[in-house]
């Protein structure tokens, strides 16, 4: 929805503040603003409209002396506004507004009563708060300069040439001076001793309706990611019969690098079964080379994974903003939380696959979750993700992990979400969609695409250059030709440590060939989903 930036501390420019706030301004091109408290703190915003569009600028002024600014969206704000803050007077009708009010009622201990995706500072004369949301889904940012002032920040962008250590703020946490950091995220499902649940496929669909349904809260056109996998595929079916009660029309986007890349094949079915106003994006593998470098700089992530990955989702969110969409469904989170990836077929044991999906879900802010943030607020869309929602995540997790490893159902990743959506008499989805293999959104979009990329930069970096690479990159050193070039265009623009510190590299378990693509699994074939869904044990 936005970029924040925080000072805390005397004595920063005014006009400095704006150019280093500026540096987010792909996050809000709507509109901008900067308040120095009394205190001599300084709060700046950039603006992407998508709730309360003429008067939610921020920052937001509380009843008394504390002010605001926050990035991402609170999605029980009216019934917060309507309930335990009914006799606080709001300013706005921004969803953002109940966060100050919290404050100011409740103080520190208010951040388990917001449901939604946030990153946030409330300043009160020489106090502070800052938080961010359970799962990581908006980025944010700290760091102490020279003169003991503290920072915050959406992006690295505005600090790292202003703090001598910055690091990445951590999900499911507040901090405050007194406080220091606090985790008030405490679910029951990261101690995998918890997967006891019984399998209720039901609670698995209405769970994931419910999360996707409040986030279609908002005041401008929303629209979809569909890459044709079954997780994206399954919010847009949802999401369409949602609007569709409203008499509205859902809007679908998918990528490829052409016509029969197989992801566009695949979104091209389901857009045709869902009904969507399908718009179907390509991209020459020339085009995405070009864009490495500037879009590093916009990803903050050296991340091979990541980089593969944001490529497309970066073309593609243009093409969406072209069009005049602010705000988007996406399907991460489903791999982590149902072990959906390949490689958890070759997990040794039970216990083994469940510890894999609770890490996954807790470190999806280094991955998947920043690429969807940052790819797409390059130009200003804002994606949303109802696999991370709290309460989806409450049923889900504590599932006994039996019911979600592929070899209890003849090697079908995901089966239980296949199985809770497959509805013969009202079909959310083709079959041979609801059934398709796992296909990672950088294969999907047309294998040549990182066969390619591989090559392009194993042609650009020597092999000296490797054999030096611990020397010059002795953090995280990069193994492979083609990390060792995104690496190197990283420390181009953020050439501190702790910017490197920041990254975390996603790398695939019990599996000999360690590339992240998931065809680099020995699972990974062009399955029949017809005869996989007879297989299968029911």
């Amino acid at each position: 929805m936005c970029g924040i930036l925080a000072i805390i501390g005397k004595g920063k420019d005014e006009q400095l503040v704006k150019a280093l706030s500026k540096r987010m301004s792909h996050r809000g091109p709507d509109e901008s603003d900067l308040h120095i408290t009394e205190n001599g703190h300084v709060l700046s915003h950039e603006r992407l409209s998508i709730i309360d569009l003429h008067s939610g600028k921020q920052p937001i002024k509380g009843s008394k002396t504390a002010y605001m600014i926050h990035n991402g969206e609170i999605y029980n704000h009216q019934e917060l506004r309507e309930g335990i803050l009914s006799h606080h007077t709001f300013r706005t009708k921004s969803d953002s507004e109940v966060i100050v009010h919290l404050y100011e009622e409740f103080g520190y201990d208010f951040l388990n009563k917001l449901d939604g995706d946030f990153a946030f500072v409330v300043i009160d004369g020489d106090d502070f708060i800052a938080g961010r949301d359970p799962m990581g889904v908006k980025p944010l940012y700290y760091g102490l300069d020279e003169r003991g002032r503290v920072y915050f920040a959406s992006e690295m962008k505005p600090i790292t040439d202003q703090c001598k250590t910055f690091s990445t703020f951590p999900p499911g946490h507040y901090y405050t001076p007194k406080t220091g950091f606090v985790k008030y995220y405490k679910p029951e499902y990261e101690d995998y001793r918890k997967s006891v649940q019984d399998l209720d496929l039901s609670l698995i669909r209405e769970t994931l309706t419910e999360a996707t349904r409040k986030r279609l809260m908002s005041d401008v056109p929303i629209g979809v990611l569909l890459s044709g996998g079954l997780d994206s595929s399954l919010t847009s079916s949802i999401a369409a019969r949602l609007l569709a009660e409203k008499g509205k029309k859902l809007s679908s986007f998918s990528i490829g690098l052409d016509a029969d890349a197989p992801d566009a094949k695949a979104a091209r079915k389901v857009a045709a079964f869902l009904g969507t106003d399908h718009h179907e994006i390509h991209f020459t593998i020339e085009q995405g080379i070009e864009v490495l470098s500037k879009l590093i700089w916009h990803l903050e992530t050296y991340d091979v994974t990541s980089v593969r990955a944001s490529t497309p989702m970066y073309f593609l969110s243009k093409a969406i903003t072209d069009r005049g969409i602010k705000v988007v469904l996406s399907g991460e989170g489903a791999d982590e939380i149902f072990g959906g990836y390949l490689y958890f077929r070759n997990a040794p044991s039970t216990e083994d696959f469940q510890k894999e999906t609770i890490e996954r879900v807790q470190k999806l802010f280094t991955a998947d979750l920043l690429r969807a943030d940052k790819s797409t607020m390059a130009h200003g869309l804002e994606a949303r993700v109802p696999f991370l929602d709290k309460g989806f995540l409450d049923v889900a997790m504590l599932i006994k992990a039996e019911e979600k490893q592929p070899k209890t159902y003849n090697g079908i990743e995901k089966y239980i979400l296949r199985k809770a959506f497959d509805t013969p008499e009202t079909p959310y989805l083709p079959d041979e969609v609801l059934w398709r293999q796992k296909e990672q959104f950088s294969d999907g979009v047309g294998y040549s695409w990182i066969d390619q990329l591989i090559e392009y930069c194993s042609n650009q970096v020597t092999d000296l250059q490797m054999d030096n690479a611990k020397e010059r990159f002795p953090y995280n050193t990069p193994t492979t030709k083609e990390a060792y070039f995104y690496r190197d265009i990283f420390h181009k623009y953020y050439p501190q440590v702790s910017a490197a510190q920041t990254v975390r590299k996603w790398i695939p378990k019990w599996q000999e060939n360690l590339d992240p693509s998931g065809r680099a699994n020995t699972a990974h074939v062009q399955a029949d989903p017809e005869i996989a869904k007879s297989n299968s044990v029911v």
